[in-house]
Formats: C-alpha cells, sequence, structure tokens
C-alpha cells in the first residue's frame, strides 16, 4: 500500500523519546532510519500513514512499581500498582532538557523531513508536504521549576501541550492511579502551583492534558482555563472502570468545551475487564469510538495510541498496523469523512482551537 493510498493519521501520544533515550549511542539516527524496536520509527510510520503527534517528555522512576511485577498484578481480576514517590527537581530537569533536546536533534538531523509545530497550521501544511508533524508535550511537569522559569524556556522550544502530571503525585497536583475497578476521583487535584501551571499555561496558549489528571483535578483545570478541555489518552469509564478513564460527567464537561479525547490504545483502558493483554479484539477499541462520539460529538474524538508506552493489541502490533484499525473502523460504518474527522481532522481543529491559527 503506497503512502498516498493510506489514511493520515495524528496521534494523541507517543513515548518514542523516552524509549530512544534508553541505551540509544546514537537515537537521532535509530529513529530516522529505522530501528524495528518497539512501536514507532520514521519508516515505519511512513509505512502505517503516521503523520504526526504529540511527543511526549516523560521522567521516569528508578522504580515504577516498588519492585511489583506489574503484568502479573494486571493479569488479575482486581489490581492497585503501587506508585513511586515524588522526584527531586533536578534530576528531574536533566531528563527533560535532554527529552527535547532529543526532539529537537530528530528535527535538524531529518534534513526538513521532521519538524516540531508551533501552530495548527504547521501541522496542515506538514500533512500536506508529507513531513512528520510533531508536537512537544510533557507528561507530568516534574522538571518545571515551581516558579515556572524553565516555562520559558521549553516553550520557546517548541513547547505546546502539558499534561501537569503523570501518575505520581508533584508540586503540581496529584494523577490517578493505575487502579482497576475504581472511579477517577482517588484524591486531591490541583494545588496552588498547579493552578498557576494551568493560569501560565493559559497565557502562553499551552495545551493542558487532562489525561492523568484525578477528578478532582480535571474539574480544577475545568474552573481555571478558558481553553478546550482535553484528554489526549483516554477512553470511557462506562465500559471499562479504570480510575484512567473518564466518567460521563467529565465527557460532558469535554464537548461542551468542544475539547478532544484520543482513544488510547492500552489494552488495560479498553477492556471491561481492565486486564493488561494484547489479545484484545479491536472491535473493544471500536466500542470506546462509538461511546466517546455518543458523549462528546463526532468532532470530539481522535486517536491517542500510547505507542511505545503501553500494551497494545496484537492485531495492531506496531505503528505499521494503523490501517488494519482504520480498516476496522470503516467495516463498522464509519464513512470516508468521518475516519478523517477521528483519524487526524479533529485533532487539528482542536488544536487551532486551543492555539488560535
Amino acid at each position: 500500500m503506497s503512502r498516498s493510498s493510506l489514511m493520515p493519521v495524528f496521534d494523541g501520544h507517543n513515548d518514542v523519546l523516552l524509549r530512544l533515550i534508553r541505551g540509544k549511542t546514537q537515537p537521532e539516527r535509530d529513529f530516522l532510519k529505522g530501528d524495528n524496536i518497539g512501536h514507532l520509527d520514521w519508516p515505519r510510520m511512513k509505512q502505517g500513514g503516521f503523520v504526526g503527534g504529540f511527543f511526549a517528555v516523560y521522567v521516569p522512576s528508578e522504580s515504577t512499581s516498588g519492585g511489583v511485577d506489574v503484568d502479573a498484578l494486571m493479569a488479575r481480576p482486581q489490581y492497585d500498582v503501587p506508585l513511586p514517590p515524588q522526584l527531586e527537581l533536578g534530576a528531574s530537569q536533566r531528563i527533560t532538557l535532554h527529552m527535547t533536546s532529543l526532539l529537537l536533534r530528530i528535527e535538524r538531523a531529518s534534513q526538513g523531513e521532521v519538524k516540531i509545530c508551533r501552530t495548527a497550521g504547521d501541522i496542515r501544511t506538514c500533512i500536506d508536504s508529507g513531513k512528520l508533524a510533531a508536537i512537544l508535550h510533557i507528561e507530568g511537569a516534574e522538571g518545571i521549576d515551581p516558579d515556572l522559569h524553565i516555562l520559558d524556556v521549553l516553550y520557546e522550544s517548541g513547547l505546546r501541550s502539558i499534561g501537569p502530571v503523570w501518575s505520581r503525585p508533584n508540586i503540581f497536583g496529584h494523577g490517578v492511579p493505575f487502579r482497576y475497578p475504581s472511579s477517577p476521583d482517588t484524591g486531591p487535584g490541583l494545588t496552588e502551583r498547579g493552578k498557576d501551571l494551568v493560569r501560565a499555561c493559559n497565557r502562553l496558549k499551552i495545551m493542558v492534558d487532562l489525561s492523568h489528571l484525578n477528578e478532582k483535578g480535571f474539574w480544577d483545570v475545568a474552573q481555571l482555563t478558558d481553553a478546550p478541555l482535553v484528554a489526549t489518552h483516554s477512553n470511557a469509564h462506562a465500559i471499562c472502570p479504570h480510575s484512567r478513564n473518564l466518567t460521563d460527567k467529565q465527557l460532558a464537561a469535554i464537548r461542551e468545551s468542544r475539547g478532544m479525547v484520543g482513544v488510547n490504545f492500552a489494552t488495560s483502558f479498553i477492556r471491561p475487564d481492565g486486564m493488561r493483554n494484547d489479545n484484545t479484539p479491536l472491535e473493544e477499541m471500536i466500542r470506546h469510538m462509538d461511546y466517546l462520539i455518543e458523549h462528546v460529538g463526532v468532532d470530539g474524538v481522535g486517536l491517542g495510541s500510547d505507542f511505545d508506552g503501553a500494551t497494545i493489541p496484537a492485531e495492531i502490533g506496531d505503528v505499521r498496523g494503523l490501517p488494519r484499525l482504520v480498516d476496522a473502523m470503516r467495516r463498522h460504518g464509519y464513512d470516508e469523512a468521518i475516519l478523517r474527522k477521528l483519524c487526524y481532522e479533529n485533532w487539528v481543529n482542536a488544536l487551532e482551537r486551543t492555539w488560535g491559527r
């Protein structure tokens, strides 16, 4: 299948930068030439129709689960994965700058094939010209200082999207644990510093990602922001009652704000049993799409794969499997106009509503 015949896919979340900084001596080359590891690299993206998305800067903990076997735990009917402690600022800043630098270096080494996009117009130009449209995104703001000085530096580097927290707590707020079954109402929301961060993002027109915030934090952002409410990689709690998924009340608020939800490919957020199991039919993902379309509207739903950061359905495998997902959506009954909205147009339009032109 030629690239021109593929449905373009713009994606709400990936963790390829984290994968690349782990043990790679020439990560820019490995990404651009293709290392065939994990879910993403540029040659495979072209094969799958992947035209752009949010590239996450995420600071990992030394131990993400206190030594617990997470795969074994999440194969049970109920689980509550222990969260790591709060991170130290200095080390977090070093990793944040390292990963930001890596995306800048990929852009520079690509000889024009990759562009860090700062406007919706940039994204549209990339899609039209066959370039990779990359959004610099932070997942968990551990690398941002309390006075927000580094926020200005990151903004000038292209930062246009921030999730204030990953699941562990930080100075800005509290995330949801990996807990099943559970509502997202798992503790306190944003701190005062977190509210200051949201206000600063509003001033700079940086999108605030709600995907890892708990329910109280979600409503804190909703009260503070004048921008669309966006969850880049979350699913419907009514189908999979995981703490990471969104309730009907949250979905209604996203719809009212003309916001967006990116359907997460992580099987533990798809399956009604909450299990991490790649033997998950694509029809289970499409159930979430149908539900989100019903509750948010056809203009407010997209894809948020979590490539290189999650166990995804085996039928997709890696980014080259995106056409199989698109074919399943087509067989389900989505026409070509709806497919274009779900696969890329809605994301670009939502970002234009957030950033301006």
